[in-house]
């Protein structure tokens, strides 16, 4: 098959280079700061998960701490993940998964996964924390599918963010889920 040909931009975009074609952008030149990044997401489930959950009754095991190892081990294995991610030298990975009441919108039951990320490094960091917070919600969908085929990802979002040249950024606060005891 033909290699199509080059789609021509003059666009300001970094992961496209002057032929319209995607690249990884080169961040040699830039300084090593320190950078970290806050990402967040919410599963939600259904009332009899949410119960086997708490009584930690699983047969493949207790979700939230299994949902926390994952997204810790994703987040280090974001630029195989992502075509044009840098690899990153973490310094550290956090993650928390907890049962809320509910996801910020949402009626019933959640799992709300929080990530952060920190490095020094040339490059942000905020996709190793959208990383970790993706795979740790797809663990939970997978550990609890057996129970709740109907569960929904939502709300998966850079919280904040600090360090390099853009600065910081920091999301405004949607409605804060109530944790269940």
């Amino acid at each position: 098959m033909p290699k199509p040909a080059p789609r021509r931009q003059s666009s300001a975009l970094s992961h496209v280079g002057p032929d319209g074609l995607a690249r990884m952008v080169d961040v040699g030149e830039k300084p090593v700061t320190a950078r970290r990044a806050v990402a967040e997401g919410f599963v939600c489930i259904s009332s009899e998960l949410a119960r086997a959950i708490r009584a930690n009754a699983l047969a493949k095991g207790n979700v939230l701490d299994v949902a926390r190892l994952a997204g810790i081990a994703a987040a280090k294995r974001t630029s195989d993940l992502i075509p044009l991610c840098h690899p990153l030298p973490l310094d550290a990975v956090h993650v928390d998964a907890r049962l809320v009441a509910r996801a910020p919108g949402g009626s019933g039951p959640a799992v709300a996964i929080r990530a952060e990320a920190c490095c020094h490094a040339r490059t942000g960091v905020e996709m190793e924390a959208l990383t970790a917070v993706a795979a740790a919600a797809l663990t939970v969908i997978d550990m609890g599918k057996a129970i709740d085929k109907g569960m929904v990802i939502e709300g998966v979002r850079m919280v904040e963010k600090s360090g390099g040249r853009s600065g910081t950024y920091r999301a405004p606060p949607p409605a804060r889920p109530r944790s269940q005891a």
